[in-house]
């Protein structure tokens, strides 16, 4: 299923350069758009004085770098074009495959947002969050269930960070 899948989204890759031009770009460079956008909804809520917060979203993507090494550590797969003939359409080295780190960050980084910021922002980023995740597909460098186990790290991460936030508010002082 995995590979089926991998293969349906692969296949259109390398046909047409002015389809392939922007799911590169959104393959490579969308994530750093993505952190800048994060990083002035970071900036309008320290403006407010939201410390917490903040403090929040940067714990989330700490959480989700740690769990998303962890579960690299347990990863047997390598990348679709280590073993399979793939349309890859930007270079990367060989390893494992899961999780893909660049969908496991902008969905954390989405996520945390949404949950801890602002709800609109939040849903803006997990739409690019989700573009970066189809494009790392596209491009040949991950299967699908990379991503979705990309997402399911950040879900883990905000899920963790919250939790801790419930249990230090009960915490006498």
């Amino acid at each position: 299923m995995n590979y089926t899948l991998f293969q349906a989204i692969n296949s259109m890759a390398g046909r047409v350069d002015a389809v392939d031009d922007p799911i590169e770009f959104a393959a490579i460079w969308l994530i750093v758009l993505l952190f800048a956008a994060g990083a002035a909804r970071a900036w309008l809520a320290l403006r407010r004085r939201e410390y917490q917060q903040v403090g929040q979203v940067g714990a989330v993507l700490v959480v989700a770098f740690l769990l998303g090494a962890v579960l690299s550590g347990f990863g047997l797969e390598q990348r679709p074009f280590q073993s399979h003939q793939v349309h890859q359409l930007i270079a990367h080295a060989p390893g494992t495959s899961l999780p893909s780190d660049h969908a496991t960050a902008a969905f954390a980084l989405a996520l945390a947002i949404g949950w801890f910021l602002d709800r609109t922002w939040g849903a803006v980023l997990l739409v690019g969050a989700a573009l970066v995740g189809l494009a790392r597909i596209w491009v040949g460098v991950h299967y699908p269930a990379d991503v979705l186990a990309s997402f399911l790290v950040a879900v883990a991460a905000v899920g963790v960070v919250a939790a801790g936030t419930r249990l230090g508010r009960r915490v006498p002082r």
